[in-house]
């Protein structure tokens, strides 16, 4: 089997990224409902079983953060993916690249260059 293609190396690096960024986007979801089941339930009175719950809360607002914090760098990175995906488009078209591979590549393209959406994206 050959190597794979630059182009379809690119190709792959948007769609990973991409899945990544909608990963991270439910995880945030996630961690935020859970931060305010908590703090609902602190506010109402309700206490653990072992008398934590502040430091609970305060470990799921910490992890929230942390999950936010990560956007901006993947964000960066997925750009400068995008950027040589669209390199390897044009290297592509100019060679005469296989055709199906030229049009997933433009298919990812496409979805690369979304601005992110919170939760909504790949």
């Amino acid at each position: 089997m050959p190597a794979p293609s630059q182009l379809s190396i690119a190709t792959s690096a948007v769609r990973r990224l991409l899945k990544e960024e909608s990963t991270y986007h439910k995880e945030l979801v996630t961690e935020e409902q859970k931060l305010k089941d908590l703090e609902q339930r602190v506010e109402n009175g309700e206490e653990n079983e072992d008398g934590n719950a502040e430091f609970i809360l305060n470990q799921h607002r910490t992890a929230v953060e942390q999950t936010k914090a990560v956007f901006a760098p993947l964000r960066k990175r997925i750009e400068d993916a995008v950027t040589r995906l669209e390199e390897q488009i044009a290297i592509g078209e100019e060679n005469g690249a296989n055709e199906t591979e030229l049009e997933a590549a433009k298919q990812v393209l496409k979805e690369g260059q979304k601005p992110a959406a919170n939760g909504a994206s790949a």
